[in-house]
């Protein structure tokens, strides 16, 4: 009996990755607690599927702390050695120390006695067994190296790239360009036969400009990307027709990083780093279309004064529920050709609930005036807002693109006379966004933003349009009070 159980074990660690993974974890980490999850599974299966031929040039793109470098670096050498002795890797890390824990963990699995006993036909040679590289009895080897080693003379079957830059360099313009340049010189070259042979590379984003960046804007990687708080709805392959579906809001490992911690971590390193590291999302240091530092800061709201008004714009979203983009509201004083934002709302919200919520939302800051883009579900919520009487919201009818609508309204950022209010709970997100666009998922409060700079642009300081009815400014200062 207790035979049989062995061989059923050896044979399912021969099968299967993720349960590898798992046995290897407890001999390189012993004493710790294996948490099991899901995105092991995904990231062992496209492993599996590089091993077989059937992806060539795969891209992992994950959080740190999420045992990246225990699946690809460690336990899958491992275990692509077991299934062929002959095979020739190499493993890459921005650094030689890295590289040596790396090769001196993924030995210490091929030594295990457990190892053994699944894998008849892998040992070592003694002859070659250094602190960065062994070769087995069949001459296929591991040979660890650091970004920029040379590899004079050395080949590959599999070359696995384990964070090619350090998270202190990538600010770097010279270092992600010698990153770049070396695997484009020199690692590429080091494959036996490039159209067959396999390169993998897994880590956290750092810049839009990293080796990640790189190599997605060139055709035929397939690319596994695991943030650590879903953002839109996903189907993730971990198995043969098995698919693991994520929600908007799903954590990636909630039982080792919950909310509570992902919220810390997200305040300690900052937006831009919780973006890059976390989410996959690096953000461009000074923006795209527009740059964080025009934005001035403010801590009190000034004085309203008779001039000042409390402007609300929403941008709703097209269609309802979380699988799709959120609607928008930010609202803002408006006050001597300034824009002071207060307050931005961003939710998932069904029609009934949007068209309340425009209602309270108004009653709450004391809106002056209400502005809804008149396209999409937006055209509906201004004709049912109007019949019922509840609110006369002004319809704006966008024109153009939303990356036109924002260049049109950049002047104004760059002027300083956007204020954003300091420490609010909703900045980072906006911080987020603004500097993402227009290549982020999302762009409702970048379009929030430009209608109600581009309404107070052209509209009469006297005479308000409310749905086609022209209100003076005391009738429209308080219509629905």
């Amino acid at each position: 009996m207790a035979n049989n159980k062995r061989a059923l074990l050896n044979s399912i660690l021969r099968q299967d990755l993720s349960r590898f993974i798992h046995r290897s974890f407890q001999t390189v980490v012993p004493g710790e607690v294996y948490s099991d999850n899901w995105h092991i599974q995904a990231i062992a299966w496209r492993l599996e599927q590089c091993l077989r031929g059937d992806i060539r040039r795969l891209i992992i793109t994950m959080p740190p702390r999420s045992l990246k470098s225990i699946c690809t670096s460690v336990a899958f050498p491992a275990w692509a050695l077991g299934h062929d002795p002959a095979l020739k890797i190499i493993c890459a890390s921005y650094s030689n120390e890295l590289s040596v824990k790396h090769a001196r963990d993924c030995r210490a699995v091929v030594e295990s006695d457990w190892y053994k006993r699944a894998f008849r036909n892998t040992r070592l040679d003694p002859r070659k067994n250094t602190e960065l590289e062994f070769m087995t009895n069949r001459r296929g080897f591991r040979l660890g190296t650091s970004i920029g080693g040379t590899l004079t003379g050395k080949g590959g079957n599999l070359i696995i790239i384990d964070d090619p830059l350090k998270p202190g360099e990538a600010m770097s313009d010279n270092r992600r360009e010698s990153v770049k340049q070396w695997f484009d010189g020199t690692l590429y070259s080091r494959l036996d036969n490039k159209s067959e042979d396999r390169i993998v590379l897994v880590m956290q984003r750092l810049h839009t400009d990293d080796l990640a960046g790189h190599l997605l804007e060139k055709s035929g990687w397939d690319h596994l990307n695991l943030s650590a708080i879903a953002e839109e709805r996903e189907c993730i392959p971990i198995g043969d027709e098995l698919i693991y579906i994520r929600e908007p809001g799903d954590l990636l490992h909630p039982d080792r990083e919950d909310r509570r911690t992902l919220d810390v971590i997200k305040s300690t390193v900052g937006t831009y780093n919780f973006s890059s590291q976390y989410q996959q999302a690096p953000i461009p240091p000074e923006g795209n279309l527009i740059q964080w530092k025009w934005f001035k800061r403010y801590r009190e709201l000034p004085a309203r004064k008779d001039q000042g008004q409390i402007i609300q714009s929403w941008d709703t979203a097209s269609k309802p529920g979380e699988k799709n983009d959120y609607s928008v509201c930010t609202t803002w004083l408006f006050l001597d050709k300034d824009f002071y934002l207060i307050d931005v709302l961003r939710a998932h919200l069904n029609y009934p609930d949007l068209k309340r919520r425009v209602v309270s939302h108004a009653q709450m800051f004391i809106a002056d005036s209400v502005l809804i883009e008149d396209a999409a579900s937006g055209i509906q919520l201004i004709q049912d807002l109007q019949a019922n009487g509840e609110l006369r919201p002004i319809a704006i009818l966008p024109e153009g693109d939303k990356e036109t609508r924002a260049i049109g309204q950049s002047a104004k950022i760059e002027a300083g006379h956007v204020h954003l209010l300091e420490d609010a709970h909703w900045l980072p997100d906006f911080e987020r966004e603004i500097l993402q666009f227009p290549n982020g998922r999302y762009d409702d409060q970048v379009d929030s933003m430009s209608q109600v700079l581009a309404w107070a642009k052209v509209r009469n300081p006297r005479i308000f349009i409310a749905g086609g009815t022209r209100l003076s400014a005391q009738e429209n200062w308080g219509y629905w009070r």
